[in-house]
């Protein structure tokens, strides 16, 4: 009986994909395993403005690549069975973060890149309680920071700021209430 090949993206696929973290990774320093799963999204706040009266919807999808020493997810926004042929530029996201333990620094380095929405962004993602927050600077010198709060087996709340030339006040760019699929 003739076998049949596999799609030349299935190695892709196997050799990205891992089954769970990697033992190199203390359990104590595993700030993403949580997000691994399926998220629908309830977009409130994009790019500073108040979308919530929109009604917009996006997904998530994440889980442990690398041999279990990342977390990549993709977040897209309006969710995919209702995508524009022409996405608004100001309310497109189909981009994808990964998060990689790096253990000289005992932290994650993540890499987001959003092409459709023209955003790129890096910073390094640590635990602070029961949050989890990531700090970076963008192109332009502005302070970022993104968190994860109240964060459980079911949902999250992701919050998206920027540093206000006073160098005190955060102003709040993204909101998003996540609900695991």
């Amino acid at each position: 009986m003739p076998t049949q090949e596999s799609h030349p993206l299935d190695k892709m696929r196997e050799s990205l994909m891992a089954t769970g973290r990697s033992p190199l990774i203390p359990e104590s320093e595993d700030a993403y395993g949580w997000l691994v799963g399926s998220w629908d999204l309830e977009v409130r706040r994009y790019w500073a403005v108040d979308v919530s009266g929109q009604h917009l919807k996006g997904e998530v999808h994440a889980g442990w690549t690398l041999e279990g020493m990342a977390v990549q997810d993709v977040w897209i926004m309006p969710q995919r069975g209702n995508r524009p042929t022409v996405p608004n530029k100001k309310l497109n996201m189909y981009g994808t973060t990964l998060r990689v333990w790096d253990s000289s620094i005992h932290a994650w380095r993540i890499i987001w890149c959003n092409p459709g929405g023209e955003h790129f962004q890096q910073q390094i993602g640590r635990r602070y309680g029961k949050d989890v927050v990531q700090l970076g600077t963008r192109d332009d010198g502005i302070l970022t920071k993104w968190r994860f709060t109240e964060i459980t087996t079911s949902s999250f709340h992701w919050l998206g700021e920027s540093l206000a030339q006073d160098g005190e006040t955060w102003n709040l760019e993204g909101e998003f209430i996540a609900n695991r699929i």
